[in-house]
């Protein structure tokens, strides 16, 4: 069975070890990974994809050396693998022409703010992650308990 995985990426390693303790619980069924720039995000994404393992959900900083993160968000959208990936942006530093080239360019799905409510924050990853997994029909009844309950319920709805 291939992997769903969560990419973590941020700079700071303080901070990028405080969003992975929030988003822990969901790692008893997907994967986590944690990288400390957009190069890093870059080639893990590429080994992962070579894998045929999903890449349901990126958690991106905005300000990084070297690429920003709403440049790589913009770059992940721009790549047909990666468009369905769901994005959030977590960041405290974005300005606002940062904020509309990350939503008009990039798609992001969330924009959160630091210093981040993590139960806000897991709540986002578990609706996200559900989204992408229905998006692309990949079979659920594995995750059930992980996943946002009343994104299910909505596409069962749909679906009678």
């Amino acid at each position: 069975m291939e992997n769903i995985v969560i990419i973590l990426i941020e700079d700071q390693k303080e901070v990028l070890a405080a969003v992975a303790k929030d988003i822990d619980p969901l790692e008893e069924n997907f994967v986590i990974e944690e990288c400390d720039s957009a190069a890093e995000a870059e080639e893990l994404m590429e080994e992962l994809d070579a894998e045929g393992d999903y890449i349901a959900l990126v958690i991106s900083d905005h300000i990084m050396p070297g690429k920003s993160g709403v440049e790589f968000l913009i770059e992940i959208n721009e790549d047909d693998r990666f468009r369905p990936t769901k994005k959030i942006l977590l960041t405290g530093l974005a300005t606002h022409q940062d904020t509309i080239n990350a939503i008009n360019n990039a798609a992001i799905d969330r924009y959160l703010e630091k210093p981040w409510d993590p139960e806000q924050l897991r709540s986002y990853a578990r609706e996200l992650i559900t989204e992408f997994i229905l998006e692309k029909g990949i079979d659920y009844s594995n995750f059930v308990e992980a996943l946002d309950q009343r994104v299910l319920l909505d596409k069962l709805k749909h679906n009678t």
